[in-house]
């Protein structure tokens, strides 16, 4: 294996690490109704926003450990 596919696949895992950690978060905030969630207090259309960033960075995490 080259040095270079190890990079891409410790890449890839981190994105899907973060990707599913920020859905997690998003849907968390989304059941929430306004109250604080982690200190923070978001109603369910800002939701919307960490949700969507989620689900490019685990999308891309998951291409990216693929294609290795």
């Amino acid at each position: 294996m080259q040095p270079q596919n190890n990079l891409r696949r410790f890449f890839g895992s981190m994105l899907t690490i973060l990707g599913i950690i920020v859905v997690l978060y998003a849907c968390v905030a989304f059941l929430s109704d306004g109250k604080p969630v982690l200190g923070f207090s978001v109603t369910k259309w800002e939701s919307a926003v960490p949700f969507i960033v989620g689900l490019v960075f685990l999308l891309t995490g998951v291409n990216l450990v693929r294609e290795v």
